[in-house]
């Protein structure tokens, strides 16, 4: 079967550190801390305080008609992103045959807020007294769903929930299928609103959340103070095209996927194998399925969480893929900014990695302080860097054992 060429033509992102993906890239070049306390429930009487909030989001203002107000803030936020990811890919739909686009949107946990709030109300009032639009508000596929409908986008349209490896489950699999011949275009990413008081309990409980309330030293990946994750909540959107496609209309392209690796650890439901074994094989995955040598890569954007085990075990994974090479690649995570965004951080670091590769600047990891002895590499520590790469790798790594990653490539067209 002929492999067909993708490129990335569009793109949107609502994050805690912009409600666009313009300002997002800017706030994250300027290594701008998106943790802070959180503000939309009351959270003094848990022992979790901070959390990555995107900031002075107004659906009224943001989406356009009225159906927001039966979309749960994780769907808004998606919609949102891919408002901004469609027109900024410049795609005139009533010149596009609507069969062949389709949509993949992750979400690892769906509107759970609804659901919290739905729970409380019918325990007073009755559950036959449920709100009508719970379960579309609740459902993790609805974002998919409502992109799919507000587009009239009629190809293939699902939703991976994958937890942590969800978003890049999704730009991925949407790469396969165009690459593979099914679809013309794809509008893929993934969206999280979790900050909530069930959520940030549960997340605690499992002793998966760091607990101080300094937002300076809360996300610090890779470091020997870290204790546990920042709790984020966005969305990110990608629109991939097939090359020709996007060719024949002029479309400006950010960059081109060349390389998707999906594994399993099949070995615990929270801790990641050992040695990161499965994310090392879904790095080479990626390699493999793109072609690429090890030596070619200059870049990754880390699943990084600040987490023991996943710091350590992606180290770990990076070191058996890539060799001595490891010591020459650049290393960072985005999430010492933007926390946690769960199904969401794989599509918006993807967007990351290919705004990296367009302006040749690699983002820094901030706040890294104190060395660790089991994580060694180059995570370019608290400035960025102005370095061309040719490829580049996103990492993600979930509950479940779920690991994702793609490889892209700076567009020289």
């Amino acid at each position: 079967m002929e492999r067909r060429r993708v490129v990335i033509t569009g793109i949107g992102a609502v994050t805690p550190v912009g409600n666009n993906a313009v300002q997002t890239w800017h706030a994250i070049r300027e290594g701008v801390c998106g943790i802070g306390p959180i503000t939309q429930y009351d959270s003094s009487t848990q022992k979790v305080h901070l959390a990555a909030e995107v900031k002075d989001f107004d659906p009224a203002s943001a989406l356009e008609g009225r159906d927001w107000r039966h979309m749960s803030r994780y769907a808004q936020l998606a919609m949102a992103a891919a408002q901004e990811a469609m027109a900024d890919s410049g795609l005139d739909l009533e010149l596009t045959d609507r069969e062949r686009c389709g949509v993949i949107v992750s979400s690892g946990i769906g509107g759970i807020g609804m659901t919290e709030r739905e729970e409380l109300r019918c325990a007073q009032k009755g559950y036959d007294r449920a709100s009508p639009y719970y379960i579309p508000m609740a459902i993790a596929n609805m974002a998919a769903g409502l992109i799919a409908i507000a587009y009239g986008l009629k190809g293939m349209c699902t939703c991976p929930v994958t937890a942590c490896a969800g978003g890049t489950n999704a730009v991925g699999d949407a790469f396969h299928y165009i690459r593979d011949g099914y679809a013309e275009v794809m509008v893929c990413g993934g969206a999280e609103a979790a900050v909530t008081p069930l959520s940030i309990g549960g997340f605690t409980s499992m002793r998966a959340l760091h607990v101080g309330d300094d937002p300076d030293s809360a996300s610090v990946p890779f470091d020997a103070r870290r204790s546990g994750f920042v709790l984020g909540e966005g969305a990110g959107i990608l629109v991939l095209e097939e090359y020709e496609h996007a060719k024949a209309r002029g479309a400006k392209i950010y960059a081109e996927m060349a390389g998707y690796g999906a594994t399993c650890d099949a070995y615990h439901i929270t801790a990641p194998a050992p040695g990161g074994e499965g994310g090392a094989r879904a790095m080479a995955q990626a390699l493999s399925d793109g072609g690429v040598a090890p030596e070619e890569v200059g870049y990754i954007n880390a699943h990084g969480t600040s987490t023991p085990l996943n710091d350590s075990g992606e180290t770990a994974a990076i070191k058996t893929v890539f060799g001595d090479h490891a010591y020459q690649l650049a290393v960072s995570s985005t999430k010492s900014m933007t926390g946690h965004m769960l199904g969401a951080a794989g599509a918006v670091e993807a967007i990351f990695t290919a705004l990296s590769l367009r302006d040749g600047y690699l983002p820094a990891t901030i706040h890294y302080q104190e060395k660790d002895p089991a994580c060694d590499l180059d995570y370019v520590p608290n400035q960025g860097r102005e370095v061309n790469v040719t490829y580049a790798l996103s990492n993600s790594l979930g509950f479940g054992g779920h690991n994702a990653c793609v490889l892209l490539k700076k567009w020289e067209g």
